[in-house]
């Protein structure tokens, strides 16, 4: 599945079966150098406290489970067992998660990420994020986006009335490209 935003002076091209990303530049295009797409994260202050409590040892077991779908096939098809874990994980979830359940999810998994030996960055965080509330069977919406100049890609979770969960205002310059989720209202 193919999914694009046209910024103007560039469009980017995300294939979310194989995570691949193009960017596209117009015939003409404006004077500067092509844009490289960066699979960068979001920032977060130095010195992040995340206090321990009752939900960290559920979100290293869904961070463990994000990293083991991810690694579980060829690293082409990664992008699209990550999205399907994460669709599969919303349909079992009962109830929206209130803004503070979606934040102290992201701060629990980011908390456990500290401790992980694999790759750590926002498209696990936040699916493993999904998985966590939907082990209480709690929904938020996940998202993927692309900012432009430079082109940047990230990922995070929301409520369903569109509340950042856990994110700095730099993600409101991301355009959504895809969202996962519903709040069953």
């Amino acid at each position: 599945m193919e999914r694009s935003v046209d910024f103007g002076h560039v469009q980017v091209v995300i294939d979310y079966d194989t995570g691949g990303v193009r960017c596209l530049i117009p015939a003409e295009p404006a004077p500067s150098t092509a844009p490289k797409a960066s699979w960068g994260s979001a920032e977060h202050p130095a010195g992040l406290t995340v206090p321990r409590d009752t939900w960290s040892s559920t979100a290293a077991a869904a961070l463990s489970g994000v990293v083991a779908v991810k690694a579980a096939g060829r690293k082409e098809s990664a992008m699209r067992r990550i999205t399907d874990a994460i669709r599969a994980a919303t349909s079992t979830t009962t109830h929206p998660a209130t803004p503070e359940q979606a934040e102290r999810a992201v701060l629990a998994v980011r908390r456990a990420a500290w401790y992980s030996p694999a790759r750590t960055a926002c498209l696990e965080e936040s699916a493993a994020a999904v998985l966590l509330l939907a082990l209480r069977r709690r929904s938020v919406v996940w998202c993927h986006g692309v900012a432009p100049d430079p082109v940047r890609l990230h990922a995070w979770v929301q409520t369903g009335d569109g509340a950042l969960a856990a994110e700095s205002a730099s993600t409101l310059l991301y355009t959504p490209v895809l969202m996962i989720g519903d709040t069953h209202d």
